[in-house]
């Protein structure tokens, strides 16, 4: 039994004539019933009563049509969902970023992505680049995006692009003595308590920092102290409180909030970059075509990819 007596003994039923039910589905008419009378004997049941009034389901014929019907119509859902499958419409896309990846990148590239393919299944966890670059290593995230290309066993095994630049700005709450300056100096910042991210968790972050502000006990960023702080908000947030200066990329400005500051750091330093990473033999459709959205939307990362994606080749 094959698809196509499914169909024909669908058609008969619908026009209740051989010769119609031919013409409708474009072959001659002995074929059509040749192929009717086989189907019938391969059941060992009788599907049509043959009168002079025309050709109508039996008991069995109607029992028959009704699995008919589904099954062909499995064939087709069968059929659709391999096509949307394969397009990257339908499936799982996990992704880790850090929390300022969802300032300028995220809302245009997941967005976008989003609303292109609203079947496709999210999961999205905000955590550190170092906790990101594990999960993507050990096959528990898709995308990782993260301050700096990934280091360490396994990142050779990975495709890094960047998909942003920032430099560093400095927050503080209203009432802080830099409240008043457009800008603050490295020198200035020394001394200071500092609201940074972890360093456990931000190695590349937590190492430009210690080269900017000077390492070892007796230097003046040490004896300020410091605050961690494992995002942008909290950052701010522990800024307006007072605790300290807040230093964080500069595209947290769209976050800012009338009772805290942002002064501009000179000279101007420039961060580690924002960095998007994937397995280089990860070949999902869903992420192909999350990689597909991140080259319209964001500038120059389409000669970069496919850079990264032929050195892996």
């Amino acid at each position: 039994m094959e698809s196509r007596h499914l169909r024909y003994a669908l058609a008969l039923a619908e026009h209740q004539h051989f010769g119609r039910a031919a013409a409708a589905l474009g072959i001659a008419q002995p074929p059509l019933s040749q192929q009717i009378a086989a189907l019938e004997r391969e059941l060992g049941a009788r599907l049509f009563d043959r009168t002079a009034r025309g050709v109508f389901p039996t008991a069995a014929g109607e029992a028959f049509l009704a699995r008919a019907r589904r099954a062909l119509a499995e064939m087709s859902a069968a059929v659709s969902d391999a096509g949307r499958a394969a397009r990257g419409e339908t499936g799982r896309l996990r992704l880790g970023f850090i929390g300022s990846a969802l300032l300028e990148l995220l809302p245009s590239v997941l967005g976008g992505f989003v609303r292109d393919r609203p079947e496709v299944r999210l999961g999205l966890q905000e955590m550190s680049t170092r906790r990101s670059t594990a999960a993507l290593l050990a096959g528990e995230l898709d995308i990782a995006i993260g301050r700096g290309a990934p280091r360490g066993a396994g990142a050779e095994e990975l495709v890094s692009v960047t998909v942003g630049r920032d430099h560093l700005v400095a927050v503080v709450g209203a009432a802080h003595p830099f409240a008043g300056q457009r800008g603050v100096s490295v020198e200035q910042l020394r001394g200071q308590h500092l609201i940074i991210a972890p360093a456990d968790e931000e190695p590349v972050v937590a190492a430009w920092l210690t080269t900017l502000l000077g390492e070892g006990s007796e230097a003046p960023a040490r004896a300020g102290g410091f605050t961690e702080a494992r995002d942008v908000h909290t950052i701010i947030g522990l800024a307006s409180c007072g605790v300290g200066v807040g230093l964080g990329p500069a595209c947290l400005r769209v976050a800012a909030r009338p009772d805290i500051r942002v002064c501009e750091v000179s000279p101007r330093v420039e961060l580690p970059e924002l960095v998007m990473s994937f397995r280089a033999q990860d070949r999902s459709p869903v992420l192909a075509a999350f990689l597909d959205t991140t080259r319209e939307r964001c500038p120059g990362v389409s000669e970069r990819l496919e850079r990264g994606l032929g050195a892996r080749r």
